[in-house]
């Protein structure tokens, strides 16, 4: 019986595997037949298919793996549903790149090499084929090994390795590559902060407090007339650029007016939801539930009007240079480019997405809702600061970041908790056993400003002493070491974002020469 069912779910895993690869070949070779129709044919319509179908195939991998960090967070905590969190991902990606991704694309990305410097037409054609080639590759590698990585980075990656290939080292701008490496760096370590950060205060402020419900309905409206700001600002300054042009302090505006309205119609739903709920703080993560919906369709359209280009750039360069015939830096957009990009990455999403989502929402650390409001705000305000500060950021770097901070703050504090508990113990060792257990007790229930009168007052009970040894203290810190987050994920996802731009630049490389030569007579 237990070997028919293991064949069974065998069968089942072939079969599901088998669909996906199915209708993502699907998928590709509509791409190609609705190019052929639309091309002349000769050697430009030839590469203009090719580049269409690698431009569908990256985009399918953008939705595998970059639009996993946007709904991980909110399907891991149980906000959503996986297949509530597709449809919606689905749709805004979708919507956020057709009405908002713009009519012109840079096809130089980030400006990382001299397009002036490249020979011919032709030569930057086969660039911007094998830049996109081997950006999806790699974007498919990592999706396979459970990886989120840059889709920006990669294509920078890409766009590089290619450049140099074609005409040397002096083509690429390094300052710009040097930003780009800092941004390894810079994109997790502040979303982590401010993740972290985040979490703190509603610990201090919410869950660490007597009357968990009392203090739910004077902050979680500010919290999340909070989010209403950064994801107004946010959307102002990013996700509809291409549609209005708004400055930085029109969009601070505008986003303390989305914070107004919203705060203004939480407070009575927020007074409403706790007047059901009991005094634990368990209780609270129900009142995120709603907000991250929001967040998770709000960071897909935004993610859908600005890295729609890291599929579609390449091609639409390819586009503007077989029509107009040579060489652009800026490169319009057609209609059929940008659905291509849309529905790619829709697909991918549906089709591939899972994967990334299960290792962002609950692989990395346990999440549960506050945490993922949490990592929402690290991702809108971040991309907020940065931008302003011209500071290159990733938006997958900064999820991911995000959750590594909530995680690794949780670990300190119930280390450092169990830690404070055992040093209590040991200053009433002399003491009878049950007086110890209810003064636990008691501390344990208290909030966080009665466990400090507490802790100071047990202090002062030896004064001129030390509750234990700098060294009793080191060794108990590593007896009550809580590990919450999983180390041998994070080594690979670090690992990851180091390669990304070097390893697709050296495949973009060797897929240029293949190209060339291939195409030289």
């Amino acid at each position: 019986m237990l070997q028919t069912e293991r064949v069974e779910s065998a069968i089942q895993l072939n079969r599901d595997e088998l669909f996906r690869f199915g209708t993502a070949l699907i998928f590709i070779i509509g791409v190609m037949l609705f190019t052929i129709v639309r091309t002349d044919g000769g050697v430009d319509g030839v590469l203009l298919v090719i580049a269409a179908m690698i431009g569908g195939y990256m985009a399918m991998n953008i939705g595998a793996n970059d639009v996993a960090n946007n709904v991980g967070p909110a399907v891991g905590s149980h906000a959503i549903t996986l297949t509530g969190a597709i449809i919606i991902a689905a749709s805004f990606e979708a919507g956020g790149a057709l009405i908002a991704g713009g009519d012109v694309v840079g096809t130089i990305k980030k400006g990382i090499i001299d397009p002036d410097l490249v020979a011919d037409r032709d030569t930057f054609i086969w660039l911007m084929i094998a830049a996109l080639l081997a950006a999806a590759v790699w974007l498919n590698f990592a999706t396979a090994v459970g990886a989120p990585v840059s889709t920006t980075h990669s294509i920078v990656g890409g766009v590089l390795g290619a450049g140099i290939a074609a005409s040397g080292w002096s083509i690429a701008n390094w300052n710009q590559v040097g930003m780009i490496a800092a941004s390894w760096v810079i994109s997790p370590v502040l979303g982590g902060l401010i993740a972290a950060s985040f979490l703190y205060l509603i610990k201090r402020t919410i869950t660490y407090k007597t009357d968990v419900l009392s203090a739910a309905n004077r902050m979680v409206p500010v919290l999340v007339a909070l989010m209403a700001w950064a994801f107004g600002t946010y959307l102002m300054l990013k996700g509809v650029k291409k549609l209005i042009k708004v400055g930085f302090p029109m969009a601070l505006i505008i986003g303390f007016a989305a914070a107004a309205i919203v705060y203004l119609l939480m407070r009575p739903h927020i007074a409403r939801m706790t007047a059901k709920l009991a005094n634990h703080k368990s209780s609270v993560n129900e009142l995120f539930t709603i907000p991250l919906i929001f967040a998770a369709a709000l960071l897909s359209f935004a993610h859908g009007a600005n890295d729609v280009a890291n599929a579609v750039g390449p091609l639409a360069g390819i586009n503007e240079a077989i029509v107009a015939g040579g060489v652009a830096a800026k490169a319009s957009i057609p209609l059929w480019v940008m659905a291509v990009g849309a529905i790619g990455i829709s697909l991918g999403l549906a089709l591939y997405g899972p994967k990334l989502i299960r290792t962002v929402g609950s692989e990395i650390t346990e999440l549960d809702k506050t945490r993922a409001f949490c990592i929402a705000m690290a991702a809108a305000i971040t991309v907020i600061v940065a931008s302003q500060l011209g500071l290159p950021v990733s938006s997958t770097h900064i999820a991911v970041g995000g959750v590594f901070g909530v995680g690794f703050l949780r670990e300190y504090i119930k280390s450092s908790y169990a830690q404070t508990l055992q040093e209590i113990r040991d200053h009433h060792a002399d003491h009878d056993p049950e007086a110890v257990e209810a003064y636990l007790t008691k501390f344990e229930a208290a909030d966080v400003e009665t466990k400090g009168h507490m802790l100071r007052a047990m202090k002062q009970q030896a004064p001129g002493t030390k509750l234990l040894a700098k060294r009793e203290r080191r060794g108990l810190g590593r007896v009550h070491r809580i590990e919450l987050v999983k180390r041998s994920l994070l080594l690979r996802i670090v690992a990851a974002w180091v390669i990304t731009v070097p390893l697709a630049g050296t495949l973009a490389a060797m897929f240029f020469y293949m190209i060339r030569g291939m195409m030289l007579p």
